[in-house]
């Protein structure tokens, strides 16, 4: 008899990914979508990729608003139509009612995290999500101090000159 060798294949394992969905209370009709990009919704190659983009695609098709908040510096974005100035972190905000057209917070490594708008269904004002109180919650709750090595490098890709130093110096009192 002769025996199998060991090989592997090309597979991707199936990921749960989470949205955030504002609901109309009188009859939970879709009002708007929060997406959160993660690091294989923007690996063109992933099928998760492919999977948002036509998740995308269909929410811009709609009635319903679309806020994608993409704090993560590598990666392929989510296209867009027209060139944005060239940040590591990005925001948009797609409303219904101006479709085409979208804002968009492009946002720089010492910036702090904007206060952004989450629209809600008319009469009512939007909602402002606060990221970055939002973001230091979820790094002290997830105790992500005790969880990070600050001793590593900086992921990819390459910081600037002066994005390494404003690094350096946050970092100091962690090395």
């Amino acid at each position: 008899m002769i025996a199998p060798i060991e090989s592997r294949i090309a597979y991707e394992e199936p990921r749960k990914l989470y949205r955030v969905e504002v609901r109309a209370v009188n009859d939970r009709d879709l009002v708007t979508v929060i997406e959160i990009l993660a690091p294989v919704t923007k690996k063109p190659q992933a099928q998760a990729y492919k999977d948002y983009l036509r998740k995308r695609l269909h929410l811009l098709r709609s009635f319903v608003h679309l806020l994608e908040i993409d704090l993560l510096r590598s990666g392929t974005r989510p296209p867009l139509e027209q060139a944005i100035p060239e940040a590591p972190y990005y925001i948009m905000l797609s409303r219904e009612e101006r479709r085409p057209y979208v804002a968009v917070w492009p946002i720089q490594l010492a910036q702090a995290l904007p206060i952004v708008p989450v629209p809600l269904r008319d009469p009512d004002p939007d909602a402002m999500l606060d990221l970055g109180l939002a973001m230091a919650t979820i790094y002290q709750n997830g105790a992500y101090s005790l969880r990070i090595n600050y001793q590593q490098p900086v992921p990819a890709p390459t910081l600037s000159p002066q994005e390494q130093t404003w690094v350096d110096n946050l970092l100091a009192d962690y090395k």
